[in-house]
């Protein structure tokens, strides 16, 4: 693995429903974990890391169902250097046609005071759990947690310990978004060099976005000798994020002159993953995202737009269809029938079945007739509000609200339990009045963590996406919702987050996380 081909093959590790679903308030639902891993498998995804089985029987459940329906990816469990941990990951994934184990330790003097090891016994631990995973499982990845900080003569001791024990990939995290390109690539080439062994494993690359690093780390690893890029859809992640797979892929496909490696990676299905990540983990992409941003193929200034309309390659490296931006960018409106929209979202890569369809149409037809033109980024929203449409215990019923200099007020009625209730209140702005509707009509403990406003498109008329986060009791999670009106989709929103949280409450104990897995690799 140490030799470079003109086209050598670099695998995709994603970790968007493992690490990516550590970021605060990212909890994802089993449904959608599971449509996720669905999208990431025909994307071309190389290994799948499902999640961390012994966390909770949530994450097991998530794993198992995973593991059982991939197709064609590496399904990987997660697991720290422990047997039990270890047994219940192959649990987990031993029904998938290709399992993997993934366990780590922390190596860094810092993490090796957290079990209280000395370097020799840390180093029997590698051995003994390495060689247990092994004997489950034949695929084996080993990853010394914090190895950026790790000395690097222990660093080479513990990482052929691992690859005598029968590790087949060998991850070098940079658990906290220390290192530099440079360095990143200095540690690949040491221990390709100095490690026995070494030329028979992949060695992967797991790099945090802290020092905003993350793509230029991982991509530095591959040019020493790495073959394993672990990444997650739009960065997302613990802190700052993980390393982007929409950067590094794009990256290597644009600079294939610079950088001769290949990947599996269907890139026109990049956009509407990226789009589905960032509604069910309720974290919005920011505009000037690279790859998946609003703007990153949007030009405002003239001598920008002037040589775009002349020759397109004069400011724009990729093109949008390449990554699944449809640029057919025709827009629709109320005179359109069902089968236009039908193709229109096939162009979107949404495939409906027709009930779906059906509730989707009359939501397009209800904005199509508040708007003069609805764009692509409006059918996307509409779909993402009728698929989180559902037999909710919350739902808005009217509301009415009064602003100005004078003071805010609001007037709802709420569905609650199938019971019409209805209240006024007053607040800080039309929102906070809103809001207060809401928890007077439904009374809770819930936290609000995070409120976000964006517009889908342009113009006054604009759909308003809001993201509402509550957290109550340790338990986090996310709602969103759509519509012309800001403060009815704000409501909305809060709504879907109550929703939400009233099926947590229901959930036993057991599927709350149960351990304490922050920043691991």
């Amino acid at each position: 693995m140490n030799t470079t081909s003109k086209q050598d093959r670099v695998l995709i590790f994603d970790t968007t429903l493992r690490d990516g679903e550590q970021s605060p308030g990212a909890t994802m639902s089993h449904e959608e974990k599971l449509e996720i891993a669905a999208l990431l498998d025909e994307m071309g995804v190389d290994i799948i890391e499902a999640g961390f089985p012994i966390a909770s029987e949530g994450d097991f459940r998530a794993v198992s169902e995973i593991a059982k329906n991939a197709k064609t990816s590496v399904i990987c469990g997660l697991s720290r250097a422990q047997l039990p941990d270890i047994d219940r990951n192959w649990e987990a994934i031993k029904h998938a046609k290709r399992p993997r184990i993934h366990t780590f330790i922390g190596t860094s003097p810092l993490h090796r005071a957290i079990p209280n090891l000395d370097m020799d016994q840390m180093a029997e631990r590698i051995h003994q759990t390495v060689s247990h995973a092994r004997n489950l499982c034949e695929d084996v990845q080993w990853s010394p947690m914090d190895a950026t900080r790790t000395e690097r003569d222990y660093l080479c001791r513990v990482v052929e310990i691992a690859i005598k024990a029968g590790a087949s990939t060998i991850n070098i995290p940079d658990t906290v978004g220390y290192t530099a390109p440079r360095e990143s690539a200095e540690i690949i080439r040491e221990l390709l060099e100095r490690v026995p062994g070494a030329e028979t494993v992949v060695f992967s690359t797991h790099c945090h976005n802290d020092l905003g690093m993350a793509t230029a780390n991982s991509l530095a690893a591959v040019e020493a000798g790495a073959r394993q890029i672990e990444c997650t859809i739009n960065g997302l992640g613990e802190r700052a994020g993980n390393t982007a797979l929409e950067e590094v892929v794009m990256a290597l496909k644009v600079r294939n002159d610079i950088m001769p490696y290949s990947t599996g990676i269907d890139t026109t299905k990049i956009m509407n993953l990226s789009r589905r990540v960032a509604a069910v983990s309720g974290f919005s992409v920011q505009f000037n995202k690279a790859v998946v941003g609003k703007n990153a193929f949007l030009h405002e200034s003239g001598i920008h737009q002037d040589g775009v309309l002349k020759n397109v390659e004069t400011f724009e490296i990729m093109k949008p269809e390449d990554i699944g931006l449809n640029a057919d960018n025709i827009v629709l409106g109320k005179h359109s029938g069902r089968a236009a929209l039908r193709s229109k979202l096939k162009g979107l890569g949404i495939e409906l079945g027709d009930n779906q369809l059906k509730d989707v149409f009359v939501r397009f037809k209800d904005l199509a007739d508040r708007k003069k033109e609805v764009y692509d980024e409006d059918l996307i929203a509409l779909v993402q509000v009728a698929e989180d449409a559902g037999a909710d215990r919350l739902s808005l019923k009217r509301l009415r609200v009064v602003c100005g200099t004078e003071g805010q007020s609001a007037e709802m009625t709420m569905v609650v339990d199938g019971e019409e209730k209805s209240c006024e209140s007053t607040g800080d702005g039309p929102v906070d009045a809103a809001f207060n509707c809401v928890k007077q009509l439904f009374p809770h403990a819930a936290r609000l963590q995070l409120y976000q406003v964006a517009a889908v498109t342009e113009g006054t008329d604009a759909q308003a996406t809001v993201s509402v986060r509550l957290a109550e009791d340790g338990r986090i999670v996310t709602g969103s919702s759509a519509d012309t009106d800001t403060v009815v989709a704000s409501v909305k929103a809060y709504i879907h987050a109550l929703n939400r949280l009233l099926v947590r409450r229901g959930k036993s104990g057991s599927d709350q996380k149960e351990i304490s897995y922050k920043d691991v690799s």
